[in-house]
């Protein structure tokens, strides 16, 4: 399996370049050139296998022959013997609503499906070469955490996150700034996490400063992101099918930047039968505008909002899905990413556009009717969701029978699940204690130049060698 970016600008390199690169050095998104089709008998065979059996077989497809099979499949064992729920992603039905719980790893988040195997492949990647890493990523609420524990106390790793001061909740700060590992670097800007993304996004741009710091992504700009992501779509739909290739199964989404229901596209792609795809925002709606109107087009500002995991303007995934709806015109996609960075608007044609409406379903849920979602929810069944998961929920009402995505555990939004049903979910072992930590963050202007000074000052100071 060979990987091209976005873009064109690059040769096709392979997975291992891919997943050490992040970010293609001609500031596009790396994509596998084929994306592989499984026959229906043989979904119908995996639609048995564990999670973790799942993984390896979905994975291979693109691992190509860059990692042993026996590798990834240790690989892959460790990652998610971190979670503590034995199906790793299991799929619950409280008041006959389907919920994929994605929520049962070390930070409790869906993130950590991804970054627990992401970190381990760095770490194996970086032993095999007999390299060193500097990821430096973004986050919005989870992602950071997630990422923290990913690569926390491992040799050759430095990670530096960042997240917008204030505009994530108390206990996903806390998460993160209390992991006071040696090889950890948290920094709090003053802006928004547009602005976070935009910084990194820089960074990953200079190329002389990105080869020079060994800088890698841990953002779903990184393929493998997406590729660990895909796995739980195929393992909801054998768990709903029965390994039936004739039943197809809807999904609902909550997305920000797109990573999350990108990875349902991908599966779809894939030949998995899915029939709708739900992508469920909140008041910051650039993505259910576009699916709308075909107009891709920047808000006056970022709303902050009970789900502030999804408060995101541009959605980094947004470029491979154009890459894709493009039919891979690299040239047509940078022209029109040019067009979003010079009037802060893209459209795409008409027929493009009744391709987009072919591929997703969207809707823009409300902070009143997120805690609607949370109230009638628990009202009915006892079950506690999250606000991000209220958004999915409550996107998908007009398909009753729609997987909705768990996203985060509720405990990590008391706020708003107090304000829904008068008191906090329960807190899972995970969480406990954390407001009483001792914690450790930098906090810095929303600049290019404030964040590479402080990587530069840092690293300087010996912290890797």
């Amino acid at each position: 399996m060979r990987y091209t970016s976005t873009r064109g600008g690059i040769p096709p390199v392979g997975f291992s370049q891919a997943v050490m690169m992040g970010l293609a050095t001609d500031g596009g998104l790396l994509v596998p050139t084929e994306i592989p089709w499984i026959a229906p008998e043989r979904l119908r065979a995996w639609s048995t296998l564990s999670f973790q059996e799942l993984a390896l077989e979905v994975s291979t497809l693109f691992v190509g022959e860059d990692i042993a099979r026996e590798d990834l499949g240790e690989l892959i064992e460790r990652s998610y013997a971190t979670f503590t729920h034995p199906e790793v992603t299991p799929l619950v039905e409280p008041g006959g609503v389907r919920i994929l719980e994605l929520f049962h790893g070390p930070t409790a988040a869906f993130k950590d499906v991804a970054l627990q195997l992401l970190g381990n492949l760095f770490e194996y990647l970086l032993e095999r070469e007999g390299g060193c890493l500097n990821i430096i990523g973004a986050t919005s609420g989870d992602t950071g955490s997630a990422a923290i524990y990913g690569v926390r106390g491992k040799e050759r790793i430095q990670i530096f996150i960042l997240h917008p001061k204030g505009r994530v909740s108390p206990i996903q700060e806390r998460q993160m700034t209390t992991v006071l590992d040696a090889n950890v670097h948290n920094i709090a800007v003053r802006g928004t996490f547009d602005d976070a993304q935009d910084i990194v996004k820089s960074l990953f741009n200079d190329l002389p400063f990105k080869s020079a710091y060994r800088l890698g992504a841990v953002n779903s700009i990184n393929w493998a992101r997406i590729l660990a992501q895909t796995v739980y779509y195929f393992y909801a739909w054998g768990r709903v099918s029965g390994g039936d290739p004739e039943r197809r199964v809807s999904f609902s989404a909550p997305t920000g930047n797109f990573g999350d229901v990108f990875a349902g596209y991908v599966a779809k792609r894939m030949g998995l039968p899915i029939d709708r795809l739900v992508i469920a925002t909140n008041r910051n709606d650039i993505l259910t505008r576009f699916v709308e109107t075909g107009v891709y087009a920047v808000g006056e500002q970022v709303y902050q909002t009970l789900s502030p995991a999804m408060d995101i303007q541009i959605a980094s995934n947004f470029e491979r899905y154009l890459y894709y709806l493009h039919d891979g015109d690299a040239e047509r996609v940078r022209a029109l990413l040019e067009d979003l960075r010079r009037t802060g608007r893209l459209e795409v044609t008409a027929d493009r556009h009744e391709q987009v409406r072919a591929d997703f379903d969207a809707a823009a849920v409300s902070d009143q009717e997120t805690l609607e979602q949370i109230r009638s929810t628990h009202g009915a069944s006892g079950y506690i969701l999250c606000p991000h998961t209220a958004v999915g929920v409550r996107a998908a009402r007009g398909l009753p029978e729609a997987v909705c995505l768990a996203t985060a555990h509720p405990a990590k939004f008391g706020e708003a699940v107090t304000r829904a049903i008068g008191r906090e979910a329960p807190q899972p072992p995970s969480l406990q204690g954390l407001m009483e930590k001792e914690s450790r963050c930098s906090e810095l202007e929303a600049t290019v130049a404030a964040v590479k000074g402080h990587l530069e000052a840092t690293l300087a100071a010996g912290s890797v060698s």
